[in-house]
């Protein structure tokens, strides 16, 4: 459990917050699953376009009927992004939200 916010009138409360060990841990644990995750979108995104402008004839190589490698690839962009979304959503229920609730719990509390 973490120290109680204790509020002064001289600090602003969002000051009490923001140095508070629960909204640090907050931070901590938003970063750890943001930064990576935007990391790999973007290498993915890179390699997508990276192999559309320098291997054209990979991208063109037929898979089934009209279908071929640049489209798979164009839908899995699409598909990536939905699953992404689905993976925070479920962290943040998971890990963030519970520690964001006690904030507010503390905050709202002193009113």
């Amino acid at each position: 459990m973490s120290e109680p916010i204790a509020h002064s009138p001289s600090t602003p409360r969002w000051e009490e917050v923001h140095q508070s060990a629960d909204f640090r841990e907050l931070r901590k644990r938003l970063r750890s699953f943001v930064f990576p995750m935007t990391g790999f979108f973007l290498v993915w995104y890179l390699l997508y376009v990276l192999l559309a402008d320098y291997a054209p004839g990979f991208m063109a190589t037929p898979v089934w009927g009209n279908i071929n490698v640049g489209l798979i690839f164009g839908l899995l962009q699409f598909v990536s992004t939905f699953v992404i979304t689905g993976l925070y959503v479920r962290y943040a229920n998971r890990r963030l939200d519970p520690i964001a609730d006690r904030i507010r719990g503390e905050i709202e509390g002193e009113a």
